[in-house]
Protein backbone atom coordinates (compact mmCIF):
# COMPACT_ATOMS: atom_id res chain seq x y z
CA UNK A 1 0.00 0.00 0.00
CA UNK A 2 2.80 2.42 0.88
CA UNK A 3 4.38 1.89 -2.54
CA UNK A 4 1.12 2.74 -4.31
CA UNK A 5 0.76 5.94 -2.32
CA UNK A 6 4.32 7.06 -3.07
CA UNK A 7 3.96 6.09 -6.75
CA UNK A 8 0.77 8.17 -7.10
CA UNK A 9 2.39 11.25 -5.57
CA UNK A 10 5.54 10.87 -7.66
CA UNK A 11 3.53 10.44 -10.85
CA UNK A 12 1.43 13.51 -10.05
CA UNK A 13 4.52 15.62 -9.37
CA UNK A 14 6.28 14.44 -12.55
CA UNK A 15 3.25 15.19 -14.74
CA UNK A 16 2.84 18.66 -13.23
CA UNK A 17 6.52 19.51 -13.78
CA UNK A 18 6.43 18.26 -17.36
CA UNK A 19 3.23 20.22 -17.99
CA UNK A 20 4.57 23.53 -16.67
CA UNK A 21 7.78 23.25 -18.71
CA UNK A 22 5.78 22.77 -21.93
CA UNK A 23 3.04 25.33 -21.17
CA UNK A 24 4.75 28.18 -19.30
CA UNK A 25 4.27 30.79 -22.03
CA UNK A 26 0.64 29.81 -22.57
CA UNK A 27 -0.04 30.06 -18.83
CA UNK A 28 1.37 33.61 -18.82
CA UNK A 29 -0.77 34.50 -21.85
CA UNK A 30 -3.89 33.12 -20.13
CA UNK A 31 -3.18 35.17 -16.99
CA UNK A 32 -2.77 38.32 -19.11
CA UNK A 33 -6.00 37.53 -21.00
CA UNK A 34 -7.97 37.16 -17.77
CA UNK A 35 -6.43 40.27 -16.21
CA UNK A 36 -7.31 42.31 -19.31
CA UNK A 37 -10.88 40.95 -19.31
CA UNK A 38 -11.41 41.81 -15.64
CA UNK A 39 -9.90 45.28 -16.10
CA UNK A 40 -12.35 45.91 -18.97
CA UNK A 41 -15.34 44.85 -16.85
CA UNK A 42 -15.80 41.48 -18.54
CA UNK A 43 -16.33 38.04 -17.03
CA UNK A 44 -15.00 34.48 -17.14
CA UNK A 45 -17.48 31.65 -17.78
CA UNK A 46 -16.28 28.15 -16.82
CA UNK A 47 -17.77 24.77 -17.68
CA UNK A 48 -17.06 21.04 -17.83
CA UNK A 49 -18.56 17.66 -16.94
CA UNK A 50 -18.16 15.49 -13.84
CA UNK A 51 -14.93 16.30 -12.02
CA UNK A 52 -14.33 19.09 -14.52
CA UNK A 53 -17.70 20.60 -13.54
CA UNK A 54 -16.53 20.61 -9.94
CA UNK A 55 -13.26 22.24 -11.05
CA UNK A 56 -15.23 24.92 -12.93
CA UNK A 57 -17.19 25.70 -9.78
CA UNK A 58 -14.05 25.68 -7.65
CA UNK A 59 -12.23 28.13 -9.94
CA UNK A 60 -15.24 30.46 -10.21
CA UNK A 61 -15.48 30.53 -6.41
CA UNK A 62 -11.80 31.48 -6.10
CA UNK A 63 -12.37 34.48 -8.38
CA UNK A 64 -15.71 35.61 -6.93
CA UNK A 65 -14.88 35.22 -3.24
CA UNK A 66 -11.11 35.52 -2.90
CA UNK A 67 -8.09 33.36 -3.37
CA UNK A 68 -5.03 34.12 -1.22
CA UNK A 69 -5.42 37.84 -0.58
CA UNK A 70 -8.24 40.10 0.50
CA UNK A 71 -9.50 41.85 -2.62
CA UNK A 72 -12.73 42.82 -4.38
CA UNK A 73 -14.74 40.01 -5.99
CA UNK A 74 -13.98 39.24 -9.62
CA UNK A 75 -16.71 38.38 -12.19
CA UNK A 76 -16.62 34.66 -12.88
CA UNK A 77 -19.35 32.07 -13.05
CA UNK A 78 -19.59 28.32 -13.48
CA UNK A 79 -22.17 27.29 -16.06
CA UNK A 80 -22.45 23.97 -14.25
CA UNK A 81 -24.41 25.13 -11.22
CA UNK A 82 -27.94 26.09 -12.29
CA UNK A 83 -29.77 22.77 -12.23
CA UNK A 84 -33.03 24.28 -13.50
CA UNK A 85 -31.32 25.73 -16.57
CA UNK A 86 -29.25 22.59 -17.20
CA UNK A 87 -32.15 20.16 -16.82
CA UNK A 88 -34.60 22.25 -18.84
CA UNK A 89 -32.14 22.53 -21.76
CA UNK A 90 -31.27 18.83 -21.50
CA UNK A 91 -34.96 17.90 -21.44
CA UNK A 92 -36.29 20.30 -24.08
CA UNK A 93 -33.34 20.18 -26.46
CA UNK A 94 -30.28 18.04 -25.86
CA UNK A 95 -27.58 17.60 -23.22
CA UNK A 96 -24.95 18.79 -25.70
CA UNK A 97 -26.54 22.27 -25.62
CA UNK A 98 -26.48 22.89 -21.85
CA UNK A 99 -23.44 25.18 -21.99
CA UNK A 100 -24.00 26.51 -25.52
CA UNK A 101 -27.34 28.10 -24.61
CA UNK A 102 -25.86 29.68 -21.49
CA UNK A 103 -22.95 31.12 -23.49
CA UNK A 104 -25.44 32.59 -25.96
CA UNK A 105 -27.58 34.02 -23.15
CA UNK A 106 -24.85 35.37 -20.87
CA UNK A 107 -21.74 35.87 -23.00
CA UNK A 108 -20.57 38.94 -24.86
CA UNK A 109 -17.50 40.02 -26.75
CA UNK A 110 -14.68 40.64 -24.28
CA UNK A 111 -15.71 37.77 -22.00
CA UNK A 112 -13.79 34.52 -21.69
CA UNK A 113 -15.18 30.99 -22.13
CA UNK A 114 -13.06 28.46 -20.21
CA UNK A 115 -13.88 24.86 -21.10
CA UNK A 116 -12.51 21.89 -19.20
CA UNK A 117 -12.51 18.34 -20.59
CA UNK A 118 -10.00 15.64 -19.66
CA UNK A 119 -10.53 13.99 -23.06
CA UNK A 120 -10.90 17.23 -25.02
CA UNK A 121 -13.90 15.67 -26.76
CA UNK A 122 -16.95 16.45 -24.58
CA UNK A 123 -19.66 17.47 -27.11
CA UNK A 124 -21.37 19.97 -24.79
CA UNK A 125 -18.05 21.70 -24.01
CA UNK A 126 -17.01 21.76 -27.68
CA UNK A 127 -20.34 23.25 -28.82
CA UNK A 128 -20.12 25.97 -26.18
CA UNK A 129 -16.58 26.85 -27.20
CA UNK A 130 -17.58 26.99 -30.87
CA UNK A 131 -20.48 29.31 -30.03
CA UNK A 132 -18.18 31.47 -27.92
CA UNK A 133 -15.70 31.81 -30.78
CA UNK A 134 -18.47 32.85 -33.15
CA UNK A 135 -19.44 35.55 -30.64
CA UNK A 136 -15.82 36.82 -30.47
CA UNK A 137 -15.46 35.52 -26.95
CA UNK A 138 -11.89 34.38 -26.24
CA UNK A 139 -11.60 30.69 -25.38
CA UNK A 140 -9.41 28.72 -22.99
CA UNK A 141 -9.34 24.94 -23.08
CA UNK A 142 -7.91 22.66 -20.41
CA UNK A 143 -7.55 19.05 -21.57
CA UNK A 144 -5.68 15.82 -21.05
CA UNK A 145 -4.45 12.95 -23.22
CA UNK A 146 -3.76 14.35 -26.71
CA UNK A 147 -6.10 17.34 -26.32
CA UNK A 148 -8.83 15.83 -28.45
CA UNK A 149 -10.91 18.02 -30.75
CA UNK A 150 -10.62 20.94 -28.35
CA UNK A 151 -6.90 21.31 -29.05
CA UNK A 152 -7.50 22.90 -32.45
CA UNK A 153 -10.49 25.06 -31.61
CA UNK A 154 -9.51 27.22 -28.63
CA UNK A 155 -7.46 30.40 -28.49
CA UNK A 156 -5.40 29.11 -25.55
CA UNK A 157 -4.90 25.38 -25.10
CA UNK A 158 -3.46 23.92 -21.89
CA UNK A 159 -3.01 20.17 -22.29
CA UNK A 160 -1.84 17.70 -19.65
CA UNK A 161 -0.19 14.83 -21.52
CA UNK A 162 -1.49 11.95 -19.45
CA UNK A 163 -4.07 9.21 -20.02
CA UNK A 164 -4.84 9.03 -16.30
CA UNK A 165 -7.88 11.19 -15.56
CA UNK A 166 -6.95 11.67 -11.90
CA UNK A 167 -3.47 13.00 -12.79
CA UNK A 168 -4.97 15.32 -15.44
CA UNK A 169 -7.49 16.73 -12.95
CA UNK A 170 -4.81 17.19 -10.28
CA UNK A 171 -2.76 19.21 -12.75
CA UNK A 172 -5.81 21.19 -13.85
CA UNK A 173 -6.59 22.32 -10.31
CA UNK A 174 -2.95 23.19 -9.56
CA UNK A 175 -2.83 25.16 -12.81
CA UNK A 176 -6.07 26.94 -11.93
CA UNK A 177 -4.75 27.89 -8.50
CA UNK A 178 -1.58 29.30 -10.09
CA UNK A 179 -3.68 31.30 -12.57
CA UNK A 180 -5.84 32.69 -9.75
CA UNK A 181 -2.75 33.63 -7.74
CA UNK A 182 -1.11 35.40 -10.68
CA UNK A 183 -4.31 37.25 -11.61
CA UNK A 184 -4.47 38.52 -8.03
CA UNK A 185 -0.82 39.60 -8.14
CA UNK A 186 -1.24 41.40 -11.48
CA UNK A 187 -4.46 43.16 -10.43
CA UNK A 188 -3.85 43.92 -6.79
CA UNK A 189 -0.13 43.86 -5.97
CA UNK A 190 1.09 47.35 -5.20
CA UNK A 191 4.75 46.48 -4.82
Amino acid sequence: MEELIIKAFEESAEIKLSFVKKNLKTIISVVELIVDAFQEGNKVMLFGNGGSAADAQHIAAEFVNRFMIERPPLPALALTTDTSVITSIGNDYNYDQIFLKQIKALGKEGDIAWGISTSGNSPNVLKALKAASSMRIKTIGMTGKDGGKMAKMVDFHLNVESDTTARVQETHITLSHVICQLVDVKLFSHS
